[in-house]
């Protein structure tokens, strides 16, 4: 027995453990590991299984479909679906949108709304970064103005992560151009087949057009699809971004890629040696293992303090920066480990079906994506530097 876990807590993990090994789908897991892109279909195949299994919500309370999981139970289960390389879930509906819902939503917003992200009936992307509104988000200037029962939309959102699959975001924007900047925002659903909406993809340095830019014009949208009061969307702004934040430290998929770090690291040979017993990376993975296991322990205590709801608070700006830092240092790990392997990118080999022969190991295919992937990390969420700012302004009062 484990034991950092209780009798209990360890059932509950064999449990998991169980339903992994007879539900998640061999094909999908094997892409997961080999860093094969992922299709809309592969998500929703996942998230069907979950839903299925009633532990597609975990973080929802009971009464609007939940498992009423503690932290450490959503912790266990988090790592485990990450070891055994299940696909990430699409979080913008479940673990963002949904918690702003049942926190500031109308009963009929939350009965119409939560339902169809459990079953899959919508797919949200965020409408929250403009050109010239990223870290400064209250700087958007996508305008919302009054018609009746209608609110007309014009403006732009970018880095919209996914929105090539969504049929809804979740958007901030403009209602009051008087008001200071973060009075006058107000927080819309917003239908993207609705006419007036355009998504053009952005390709990244991957190859893989992740994000998107979004352009409003004189798109309508129901006011009944406002999310509490007028010029008051600052407030479901923020609280959804501790989710997000708390999100991107993503314990489970760092402790799954250093795994699989440390075990090609027995593989590869160095000076007729394994790399693992060369000092100079056996004190780096030493290192980043060390603020892994320091990250995870604050992440826990984080969730706990609000368990079972409410939102982490300006602790998840500290998850944010560690948790980019760790995965970068890790990707950046799994490249030197490869060697020259690591330096081409082959977009072909990311694609399912691939059967072009692999550039040295199978493990090296997608170290350089992952890589330039992760550098955006940082960014994405708030920049690191702004949440250094949130941390000096609201938990040391500077």
């Amino acid at each position: 027995m484990d034991l950092s876990f209780t009798a209990e807590e360890q059932a509950f993990r064999d449990e998991v453990r169980s339903f992994l090994a007879d539900q998640l789908p061999p094909q999908l897991s094997d892409k997961v590991r080999r860093g094969v892109r992922l299709g809309k279909a592969d998500y929703e195949q996942w998230h069907a299984i979950l839903h299925a299994r009633g532990w597609f919500a975990r973080h929802w309370p009971v009464a609007y479909g939940g498992t009423g999981w503690s932290a450490v139970q959503s912790t266990i289960f988090d790592t485990e679906c990450a070891l055994a390389h299940a696909p990430p879930i699409a979080s913008f509906g479940l673990l963002m949108l949904a918690p702003v819902l049942i926190k500031y939503g109308t009963e009929a917003q939350q009965r119409r709304w939560l339902p169809r992200i459990l079953d899959g009936t919508d797919w949200w992307c965020q409408g929250y970064s403009e050109p010239g509104a990223g870290s400064d988000l209250a700087a958007l200037q996508t305008t919302a103005v009054r018609e009746g029962e209608h609110y007309v939309v014009n403006g732009q959102k970018t880095w919209t992560t996914l929105g090539q699959h969504a049929n809804m975001m979740f958007c901030l924007v403009r209602t009051d151009r008087e008001a200071p900047r973060q009075a006058g925002i107000s927080f819309l659903l917003i239908d993207l087949k609705t006419p007036g909406v355009q998504v053009r993809p952005i390709m990244l340095l991957d190859g893989e057009p992740e994000v998107n830019e979004v352009f409003f014009s004189d798109v309508r949208v129901p006011a009944e699809n406002r999310v509490g009061e007028e010029n008051q969307g600052w407030t479901c702004a923020k609280y959804l971004l501790t989710y997000e934040r708390t999100g991107i430290a993503g314990v489970g998929r760092a402790r799954a890629l250093l795994g699989q770090l440390k075990r090609f690291a027995e593989r590869q040979h160095k000076n007729g040696r394994p790399l693992a017993d060369d000092p100079l990376f056996a004190r780096r993975l030493a290192l980043v293992e060390i603020e892994l296991e320091n990250m995870a322990t604050t992440n826990l205590r984080t969730i706990a303090a609000v368990d079972p709801a409410g939102a982490p608070g300006a602790a998840s700006s500290m998850l944010k920066i560690r948790g980019t830092q760790i995965a970068q240092e890790i990707a950046s790990l799994y490249r030197r480990a490869m060697g020259p392997y690591a330096l081409p990118f082959i977009a072909e080999a990311l694609e399912d079906g691939d059967t072009a022969a692999p550039v040295g190991p199978e493990d090296a295919a997608p170290a350089a994506a992952r890589y330039f992937r992760f550098r955006a990390m940082s960014i994405y969420g708030g920049s690191n530097e702004i949440q250094k700012n949130i941390i000096a302004k609201t938990i040391l009062g500077l």
